[in-house]
């Protein structure tokens, strides 16, 4: 008997598709195809793929919002719960399945925490006192019980997870599907969602399946299954060692664990009996000869030559109110010409407030930043943008032309360039951004991706020497994220500077020698990328993660773990680099 018929006769089936098949009405091709799939009471599945594989559509039939709110063309059956889902409802569906978004601000309903838990038992018109007990007996599920009065908006990112997961376990439902739920948290928060998904699932026997891009964190945890999506349909379906085991997300442009690729760059065999799927379960002596041989055998690169100096910032500290705490507090560091940092620490360390500061969009309460050794107090947001270029982590935050050409030329127009340099500077920008046969394009018809390299194009056009970018490969799959990383290094080793604003740890330790790590408004450390995510204080502070690969080296034993990491980065650099020119 095979291990899915030994499951299949202990545990009832919670979710069925038989042959199913769904193409929305607006595309001329089934998303979904022949979806044979079976998840079982009480299993944790993840289930991944590429960006358009239709992983999402996959989880929105689950949840009933297609066809109920995404119409289109269903074929075959999907039961839930043992119910047919062509014979419910999504108000229906959602008693027993709880969805999890990704972005938690889109799911908030109500003013106060309290409030927001108990919105479908109002819907539901439950008696108060009844409802009250519900509330704060869900909200201590989740450890939320003293945030009941507080406000979700001035809640921190993990914190509005959990009351989000709480907003759906108050109906008690069977299955808790979660789309996505990293995207938006910094690797430590994520760390702790990723835990406290798997106590509730452990705890209260919940059928739970996510949906995400980011494997290595969801395999903190023990999964059941990992479900694979392909072109509309599943690829693989297999316990996560053997996942690793037989290589099969990278064909399917999906990033397998840092130090499963570590194992394969050591020449070792990455067998099913080496229990792979989780740094927790790997056979470490199995391995161990093998990692230290390797890791002796590479020599250290030595460092890029720095260029001249072109941002500092001295004692530079800002307060939005002049009663308010400091949201920047003394911040010192210097930026040479073709350097590419990134710029880390936990949601509100002040990330992004620094680099509105350096760009002019707010004032330094306290401090100097100089640019080219000049003093920037009075430049004007205008000025600063003819050296300095910034991209918003949302593309649809930037654009404001409905036509492509329009939309790269618009920053040169308002600086009154002359409309025929306009023409040749957005053709350049276009061409580098890989944009060049879209430009008479409209922005509405282009991808996500396509439309981020409209917002760089638009930057671009105006030669700064510097970029920021917020969270430049956020949501992205992996086949995205090496695109635009590429991308984006290309436009490094034509000289510009580049800042990153990252919660990617993978985007620091690969493409950012350097990294600035924020905590509370202070610059915590600034040193290289390695060293960041081996300093298990800093990592703390910072809301990181440690990284795998020092996990790896110190299980093996290996003396200089950070010289481990190092090499390790070098070495897939290296090969990336001959790779692309082959």
């Amino acid at each position: 008997m095979s291990a899915q018929e030994t499951q299949s006769a202990a545990k009832k089936p919670v979710i069925e598709f038989r042959d199913f098949s769904f193409q929305y009405f607006a595309q001329a091709k089934p998303t979904l195809k022949d979806i044979n799939l079976t998840i079982y009471e009480g299993e944790k599945v993840l289930i991944v793929g590429a960006s358009g594989s239709g992983k999402s559509t996959l989880g929105h039939c689950i949840n009933g919002l297609i066809p109920f709110s995404y119409k289109g063309q269903v074929e075959g059956s999907l039961t839930v719960c043992g119910e047919k889902t062509a014979d419910l409802d999504v108000f229906k569906l959602s008693k027993k399945v709880g969805t999890v978004l990704q972005d938690s601000d889109g799911q908030f309903i109500g003013l106060s925490v309290g409030e927001d838990i108990a919105f479908a038992l109002e819907n539901e018109c439950m008696p108060l006192a009844d409802m009250k007990k519900t509330v704060s007996k869900t909200a201590a599920l989740v450890g939320m019980e003293n945030f009941l009065a507080s406000s979700p908006y001035e809640l921190s990112g993990g914190q509005k997870q959990r009351v989000s997961f709480a907003g759906v376990m108050v109906n008690d439902v069977n299955v808790l599907l979660f789309d996505e739920p990293l995207a938006n948290l910094d690797p430590k928060t994520g760390q702790t969602a990723i835990e406290l998904i798997d106590d509730i699932h452990r705890r209260y026997h919940k059928t739970v399946i996510i949906i995400e891009h980011r494997i290595e964190d969801v395999l903190h945890r023990p999964v059941d299954r990992v479900i694979v999506v392909d072109g509309g349909k599943i690829a693989a379906d297999m316990s996560a060692d053997s996942v690793m085991a037989q290589a099969v997300l990278p064909p399917f442009g999906i990033r397998e664990p840092l130090y499963v690729t570590a194992l394969r760059c050591a020449g070792i065999p990455v067998t099913e009996t080496l229990h792979a799927g989780r740094i927790e379960t790997l056979d470490v002596p199995a391995v161990r000869n093998k990692l230290i041989a390797w890791d002796k055998s590479l020599k250290p690169k030595p460092a890029k030559p720095g260029g001249t100096e072109i941002l500092r910032c001295e004692n530079l500290s800002f307060r939005y109110t002049p009663r308010s705490a400091k949201v920047l507090d003394n911040i010192n560091f210097s930026i040479r010409a073709g350097e590419m940092v990134s710029l880390v620490g936990t949601n509100g360390a002040g990330k992004s407030t620094l680099a509105k500061v350096i760009t002019g969009i707010v004032c330094e309460s306290e401090g100097s930043l100089f640019f080219n050794g000049a003093d920037m107090k009075d430049m004007t947001i205008q000025e600063r943008s003819r050296h300095i270029g910034f991209v918003m982590q949302n593309p649809n935050q930037m654009l404001c032309k409905p036509m492509i050409f329009d939309e790269v030329a618009l920053g040169l127009r308002l600086n009154g360039i002359p409309e025929n340099e306009i023409k040749d500077k957005v053709h350049h920008a276009c061409s580098v951004c890989g944009i060049a046969p879209f430009i008479s394009w409209p922005v509405s018809a282009l991808s996500f991706g396509q439309k981020k390299r409209v917002t760089i194009a638009s930057v671009l056009a105006m030669d700064p020497e510097l970029i920021i970018l917020d969270e430049p490969t956020a949501g992205q799959d992996y086949r995205r994220y090496c695109d635009i990383m590429e991308f984006l290094r290309s436009l490094n080793e034509r000289g510009v500077t580049i800042i990153l604003i990252t919660h990617d740890m993978h985007l620091m330790l690969e493409y950012t020698p350097r990294s600035l790590v924020l905590h509370g408004g202070n610059l915590l450390l600034d040193s290289d990328a390695v060293s960041a995510l081996t300093d298990s204080d800093v990592a703390d502070k910072a809301n990181l993660k440690v990284t795998s690969l020092y996990t790896l080296a110190e299980k093996a034993g290996i003396a200089d773990r950070q010289r481990f990491v190092q090499n390790f980065i070098d070495y897939e650099r290296e090969a990336l680099r001959e790779s692309k020119t082959v």
